[in-house]
């Protein structure tokens, strides 16, 4: 089976264990420049997603993810190295970090320890054993631009993150957060969040 992209600039292919949607698109392999996992199955991509230029799947060995349905994700970088889960009709705009672990310690003599390491590494990436926290991200859910949702963190369906926002907590269903760190600057009303009118037909 021809795992390449016929319109690609990188000479790469969609690794073995990823499972791509026939309706979805990726603009390119070069996305799985930095993929390690060694799953079964590491990354699903479903029906109808559209992955642009700058999308990097940073998965390590025991890394798991799955990206719904008619998610727009563009030039997002996601650091997985347990399991991070995007629901359907999501939008994670540009620069947007999602990361699982921060791989590296917090203590600064351990730290200094791996990045001694790091030259020695083929290729150079830290590897050192520290825990991992899934993130899930409900369906609808919009992601501004530049924003960071670290480890550990649930953002519940329906939910806006304010661009340049950092994620440390779960975020509530149909609540707009924002700022360094997130906070709750209101909630939706069902109006704007479809539940009263203006839902999606499915085919």
């Amino acid at each position: 089976m021809n795992r390449t992209l016929p319109w690609d600039w990188y000479d790469g292919a969609i690794p073995q264990n990823v499972l791509v949607d026939p309706t979805a698109y990726l603009e390119t392999t070069y996305s799985f420049a930095m993929f390690q996992s060694e799953q079964p199955t590491a990354l699903e991509i479903g029906r109808g997603t559209s992955l642009y230029l700058g999308v990097m799947f940073d998965l390590g060995k025991s890394a798991r993810m799955k990206i719904g349905s008619f998610v727009l994700m563009n030039g997002a970088r996601i650091i997985c190295d347990s399991q991070i889960t995007i629901g359907d009709y999501c939008l994670i705009s540009w620069n947007v970090v999602l990361m699982d672990t921060y791989r590296l310690p917090l203590n600064p003599s351990l730290r200094r320890t791996q990045l001694y390491l790091v030259p020695r590494c083929s290729p150079r990436r830290t590897s050192a054993p520290v825990p991992a926290q899934p993130i899930h991200i409900g369906p609808n859910v919009w992601i501004g631009f530049d924003s960071c949702v670290l480890p550990g963190v649930t953002i519940g369906q329906g939910a806006v993150v304010g661009a340049r926002s950092v994620v440390t907590t779960n975020v509530p269903p149909y609540t707009i957060v924002a700022g360094n760190p997130a906070r709750v600057i209101r909630q939706l009303e069902p109006v704007e969040t479809g539940r009263i009118s203006g839902s999606i037909t499915r085919e």
